[in-house]
């Protein structure tokens, strides 16, 4: 790998990327109904796992909601994939972003 990683959002497959350079390393696919975003499932390709992708991804997400309406805005975050919550789990100062159980 050639460059940092980088999170981007991909509206039109509904899904959150980390590339490196022109290699598609993980995705994350969500389905935002405005009010909330179910971040549903993480996937590293086979090849670049266990390199910190998936966490990466997670965290690139998280901040892209959280930025862009968050729960200033009424949005919050529905963790559907295992791994997601596991991630919250872990991030404790990123609950408020969370949706009421």
């Amino acid at each position: 790998m050639s460059t940092s990683p980088t999170v981007t959002r991909n509206d039109a497959e509904s899904r959150y990327e980390l590339h490196d350079g022109g290699t598609l390393l993980a995705v994350l696919d969500f389905r935002d109904n405005g009010a909330a975003v179910s971040l549903n499932r993480a996937f590293t390709i086979p090849v670049h796992r266990g390199r910190g992708h998936a966490a990466a991804l997670t965290a690139g997400a998280v901040e892209d909601i959280e930025t862009n309406g968050g729960p200033a805005g009424g949005r919050r975050i529905v963790p559907m994939c295992w791994y997601v919550a596991q991630w919250f789990d872990e991030h404790p100062e990123k609950s408020a972003l969370l949706a009421p159980r």
